[in-house]
Protein backbone atom coordinates (compact mmCIF):
# COMPACT_ATOMS: atom_id res chain seq x y z
CA UNK A 1 0.00 0.00 0.00
CA UNK A 2 1.48 3.24 -0.79
CA UNK A 3 -0.34 5.21 1.86
CA UNK A 4 0.13 9.28 2.24
CA UNK A 5 3.70 9.72 3.61
CA UNK A 6 3.41 13.18 5.36
CA UNK A 7 0.80 14.58 7.57
CA UNK A 8 -2.03 16.00 5.69
CA UNK A 9 -5.61 16.28 6.85
CA UNK A 10 -8.23 14.90 4.91
CA UNK A 11 -11.90 15.54 4.99
CA UNK A 12 -15.05 13.25 3.80
CA UNK A 13 -17.20 16.73 2.52
CA UNK A 14 -20.45 17.28 0.55
CA UNK A 15 -20.39 19.92 -2.57
CA UNK A 16 -23.82 22.31 -2.77
CA UNK A 17 -24.80 19.94 -6.31
CA UNK A 18 -25.09 16.88 -3.70
CA UNK A 19 -21.84 15.31 -4.93
CA UNK A 20 -19.65 13.74 -1.94
CA UNK A 21 -15.63 13.48 -2.18
CA UNK A 22 -12.44 13.61 -0.48
CA UNK A 23 -10.13 16.01 0.01
CA UNK A 24 -7.09 17.79 1.62
CA UNK A 25 -7.65 20.48 3.08
CA UNK A 26 -5.02 23.25 2.12
CA UNK A 27 -5.34 26.33 4.50
CA UNK A 28 -9.25 27.89 3.95
CA UNK A 29 -9.32 26.02 0.83
CA UNK A 30 -9.63 22.14 -0.07
CA UNK A 31 -8.22 20.24 -3.09
CA UNK A 32 -10.93 17.66 -4.21
CA UNK A 33 -9.69 13.89 -4.67
CA UNK A 34 -11.96 11.30 -5.19
CA UNK A 35 -15.14 9.83 -4.36
CA UNK A 36 -13.36 6.41 -3.13
CA UNK A 37 -11.72 6.60 0.07
CA UNK A 38 -9.62 3.67 -1.25
CA UNK A 39 -8.27 6.11 -3.46
CA UNK A 40 -7.28 8.70 -1.22
CA UNK A 41 -5.12 5.90 0.94
CA UNK A 42 -3.46 4.35 -2.00
CA UNK A 43 -2.60 8.03 -3.40
CA UNK A 44 -4.89 7.56 -6.50
CA UNK A 45 -6.86 10.59 -7.60
CA UNK A 46 -8.31 9.73 -10.92
CA UNK A 47 -10.74 12.77 -9.67
CA UNK A 48 -8.14 15.58 -8.96
CA UNK A 49 -8.45 17.68 -11.17
CA UNK A 50 -7.13 20.69 -9.48
CA UNK A 51 -10.51 21.86 -8.78
CA UNK A 52 -10.15 23.53 -5.24
CA UNK A 53 -13.15 25.35 -2.93
CA UNK A 54 -13.63 27.21 -0.21
CA UNK A 55 -13.77 24.79 2.86
CA UNK A 56 -16.63 27.16 4.03
CA UNK A 57 -19.05 26.47 0.86
CA UNK A 58 -19.19 22.57 2.12
CA UNK A 59 -20.64 20.61 4.43
CA UNK A 60 -18.09 18.53 6.32
CA UNK A 61 -19.52 14.51 6.70
CA UNK A 62 -18.10 11.82 8.99
CA UNK A 63 -15.10 11.15 7.71
CA UNK A 64 -15.19 7.86 6.73
CA UNK A 65 -18.43 5.01 5.91
CA UNK A 66 -16.74 2.07 7.94
CA UNK A 67 -17.81 -1.25 7.64
CA UNK A 68 -17.96 -1.56 11.57
CA UNK A 69 -17.10 0.99 14.76
CA UNK A 70 -14.88 -1.02 17.24
CA UNK A 71 -14.77 0.02 20.52
CA UNK A 72 -12.29 -0.61 23.58
CA UNK A 73 -13.68 0.09 26.78
CA UNK A 74 -11.50 0.79 30.25
CA UNK A 75 -7.99 1.60 28.65
CA UNK A 76 -7.31 4.03 30.97
CA UNK A 77 -7.32 2.84 34.41
CA UNK A 78 -8.96 5.95 36.23
CA UNK A 79 -12.28 5.82 33.80
CA UNK A 80 -12.71 2.28 34.43
CA UNK A 81 -12.75 2.90 38.19
CA UNK A 82 -14.81 5.81 37.76
CA UNK A 83 -16.89 4.00 35.26
CA UNK A 84 -17.45 0.79 37.49
CA UNK A 85 -14.88 -0.94 35.04
CA UNK A 86 -12.28 -3.42 35.41
CA UNK A 87 -8.64 -1.48 35.92
CA UNK A 88 -5.47 -3.08 34.76
CA UNK A 89 -7.16 -5.30 31.87
CA UNK A 90 -4.69 -8.36 30.93
CA UNK A 91 -7.18 -8.36 27.67
CA UNK A 92 -9.48 -5.58 26.05
CA UNK A 93 -12.99 -4.80 26.96
CA UNK A 94 -14.49 -4.98 23.34
CA UNK A 95 -17.96 -3.88 21.96
CA UNK A 96 -19.00 -2.22 19.06
CA UNK A 97 -21.46 0.57 17.76
CA UNK A 98 -23.54 0.99 14.67
CA UNK A 99 -22.72 2.86 11.91
CA UNK A 100 -26.36 4.55 12.20
CA UNK A 101 -24.76 6.16 15.46
CA UNK A 102 -22.06 8.50 13.56
CA UNK A 103 -22.90 12.12 13.33
CA UNK A 104 -20.30 14.56 11.91
CA UNK A 105 -18.95 17.78 13.42
CA UNK A 106 -21.50 20.70 14.50
CA UNK A 107 -23.92 17.53 14.50
CA UNK A 108 -26.63 17.62 16.95
CA UNK A 109 -26.63 14.46 19.90
CA UNK A 110 -29.97 13.44 20.32
CA UNK A 111 -30.84 12.63 24.21
CA UNK A 112 -33.15 9.20 23.97
CA UNK A 113 -36.42 9.73 25.81
CA UNK A 114 -35.70 9.66 30.05
CA UNK A 115 -37.93 6.37 29.95
CA UNK A 116 -35.21 5.38 28.67
CA UNK A 117 -32.36 6.69 29.86
CA UNK A 118 -31.56 9.35 32.62
CA UNK A 119 -27.52 9.57 32.50
CA UNK A 120 -26.06 10.47 29.07
CA UNK A 121 -22.37 10.88 28.80
CA UNK A 122 -19.35 11.73 26.71
CA UNK A 123 -16.58 10.24 26.42
CA UNK A 124 -13.33 11.75 24.42
CA UNK A 125 -11.18 9.15 22.25
CA UNK A 126 -8.28 8.94 19.86
CA UNK A 127 -9.88 6.91 16.64
CA UNK A 128 -7.69 5.05 13.93
CA UNK A 129 -8.95 4.80 10.34
CA UNK A 130 -7.62 1.70 8.88
CA UNK A 131 -6.08 1.57 5.64
CA UNK A 132 -6.25 -1.65 4.61
CA UNK A 133 -7.02 -5.37 5.21
CA UNK A 134 -5.69 -6.98 8.00
CA UNK A 135 -5.82 -10.10 9.69
CA UNK A 136 -3.95 -11.88 12.30
CA UNK A 137 -1.89 -8.59 12.35
CA UNK A 138 1.51 -8.94 14.19
CA UNK A 139 2.00 -6.13 17.35
CA UNK A 140 5.22 -4.69 15.79
CA UNK A 141 3.20 -4.13 11.90
CA UNK A 142 -0.08 -2.89 13.89
CA UNK A 143 0.23 0.65 12.98
CA UNK A 144 1.47 0.08 8.95
CA UNK A 145 -2.74 -0.39 8.55
CA UNK A 146 -3.43 2.93 10.52
CA UNK A 147 -3.95 5.23 7.63
CA UNK A 148 -4.70 8.22 10.47
CA UNK A 149 -5.92 9.46 13.07
CA UNK A 150 -9.62 11.07 14.13
CA UNK A 151 -11.16 12.64 17.26
CA UNK A 152 -14.35 10.46 18.07
CA UNK A 153 -16.80 10.91 21.00
CA UNK A 154 -18.08 7.44 22.84
CA UNK A 155 -21.97 8.71 24.17
CA UNK A 156 -23.06 6.57 26.63
CA UNK A 157 -26.25 6.21 28.15
CA UNK A 158 -24.02 5.16 31.59
CA UNK A 159 -27.13 3.96 33.75
CA UNK A 160 -27.93 1.15 30.85
CA UNK A 161 -24.33 0.14 30.35
CA UNK A 162 -24.55 -0.43 34.18
CA UNK A 163 -27.68 -2.29 34.14
CA UNK A 164 -27.67 -4.10 31.02
CA UNK A 165 -25.27 -7.61 30.45
CA UNK A 166 -23.39 -5.89 27.68
CA UNK A 167 -22.80 -2.51 26.03
CA UNK A 168 -25.17 -2.38 23.11
CA UNK A 169 -28.12 -0.10 23.80
CA UNK A 170 -25.99 1.95 26.14
CA UNK A 171 -23.85 2.67 23.59
CA UNK A 172 -26.09 1.86 20.02
CA UNK A 173 -28.17 4.92 19.78
CA UNK A 174 -28.80 6.99 16.73
CA UNK A 175 -25.66 10.14 17.33
CA UNK A 176 -24.29 8.37 20.04
CA UNK A 177 -21.01 8.41 17.34
CA UNK A 178 -19.94 12.03 16.74
CA UNK A 179 -16.78 11.87 14.48
CA UNK A 180 -14.29 14.01 12.60
CA UNK A 181 -14.15 16.52 11.30
CA UNK A 182 -10.91 15.26 9.62
CA UNK A 183 -8.52 12.25 9.28
CA UNK A 184 -4.50 13.52 9.86
CA UNK A 185 -1.94 11.29 8.69
CA UNK A 186 1.55 10.74 9.64
CA UNK A 187 1.02 11.06 13.08
CA UNK A 188 1.78 8.80 16.18
CA UNK A 189 -1.26 7.76 17.76
CA UNK A 190 0.52 6.44 21.10
CA UNK A 191 1.15 10.31 22.10
CA UNK A 192 -1.76 12.20 21.80
CA UNK A 193 -3.32 14.42 24.27
CA UNK A 194 -7.21 14.67 24.66
CA UNK A 195 -8.90 17.46 26.11
CA UNK A 196 -13.15 17.27 25.91
CA UNK A 197 -15.06 20.59 27.65
CA UNK A 198 -18.72 20.80 28.82
CA UNK A 199 -19.82 24.61 27.88
CA UNK A 200 -16.27 25.32 27.95
CA UNK A 201 -15.21 24.01 31.29
CA UNK A 202 -12.26 21.17 31.06
CA UNK A 203 -13.69 17.47 32.15
CA UNK A 204 -11.28 15.50 30.39
CA UNK A 205 -7.69 15.63 30.49
CA UNK A 206 -5.70 13.00 29.38
CA UNK A 207 -3.04 11.15 27.36
CA UNK A 208 -2.76 7.84 25.14
CA UNK A 209 0.69 7.36 26.30
CA UNK A 210 -1.26 6.79 29.91
CA UNK A 211 -3.21 3.80 28.29
CA UNK A 212 -3.26 0.28 30.45
CA UNK A 213 -2.99 -1.44 26.69
CA UNK A 214 -0.99 -0.03 23.77
CA UNK A 215 -2.60 1.26 20.28
CA UNK A 216 -0.56 -2.18 18.63
CA UNK A 217 -1.40 -4.44 20.80
CA UNK A 218 -5.53 -3.17 20.25
CA UNK A 219 -5.20 -3.50 16.79
CA UNK A 220 -3.33 -6.79 16.52
CA UNK A 221 -5.54 -7.84 19.30
CA UNK A 222 -8.63 -7.19 17.47
CA UNK A 223 -7.76 -8.55 14.27
CA UNK A 224 -7.33 -11.80 15.72
CA UNK A 225 -10.97 -11.88 15.84
CA UNK A 226 -12.25 -10.03 12.99
CA UNK A 227 -10.85 -8.82 9.64
CA UNK A 228 -10.05 -5.03 9.48
CA UNK A 229 -11.06 -3.04 6.48
CA UNK A 230 -10.85 0.36 4.62
CA UNK A 231 -12.78 2.91 6.68
CA UNK A 232 -12.94 0.68 9.72
CA UNK A 233 -12.94 2.88 13.15
CA UNK A 234 -11.28 1.94 16.20
CA UNK A 235 -11.91 3.79 18.88
CA UNK A 236 -8.85 3.49 21.64
CA UNK A 237 -10.99 4.16 24.98
CA UNK A 238 -11.18 7.29 27.20
CA UNK A 239 -9.57 9.29 30.30
CA UNK A 240 -11.07 9.95 33.17
CA UNK A 241 -13.73 12.74 33.85
CA UNK A 242 -16.87 11.36 31.20
CA UNK A 243 -20.09 13.27 33.27
CA UNK A 244 -23.59 14.02 31.78
CA UNK A 245 -25.04 16.02 29.21
CA UNK A 246 -28.03 17.70 29.23
CA UNK A 247 -30.22 19.73 26.42
CA UNK A 248 -28.42 22.60 25.27
CA UNK A 249 -24.97 21.81 26.21
CA UNK A 250 -22.08 22.06 23.78
CA UNK A 251 -19.44 19.60 24.09
CA UNK A 252 -15.92 19.74 22.14
CA UNK A 253 -13.30 16.66 21.82
CA UNK A 254 -9.89 18.02 21.44
CA UNK A 255 -7.17 15.98 20.20
CA UNK A 256 -3.20 17.83 19.74
CA UNK A 257 -2.35 17.55 16.19
CA UNK A 258 -6.08 16.65 15.04
CA UNK A 259 -8.10 19.04 15.41
CA UNK A 260 -11.54 19.77 17.21
CA UNK A 261 -15.28 17.93 17.53
CA UNK A 262 -17.76 20.23 18.05
CA UNK A 263 -21.34 18.79 18.94
CA UNK A 264 -24.72 20.67 20.45
CA UNK A 265 -26.71 18.35 22.70
CA UNK A 266 -30.84 18.42 21.93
Amino acid sequence: MQVLQKSQTIVRYQKLDGNVFYGRVEGNEILQLSKDFIDVVNNEFENNDGERINYSDVKILEPVVPSKIVNFGWTFTEHAIETGGKANLKEPFLFLKPTSSLIPDQGEIILPSSDLTNQVEMEGEVALIIGRNGKNIKEEEALDYVFGCTVFNDVTARDLTKSDPQFTRGKGFDTFGPIGPCIVTGIDPTNLRITTTLNGEVVQDGNTNQMSLSIPYLISWISQVMTLEPGDVLATGSPSGSCPMKSGDVVVVEIENIGKLSNFVK
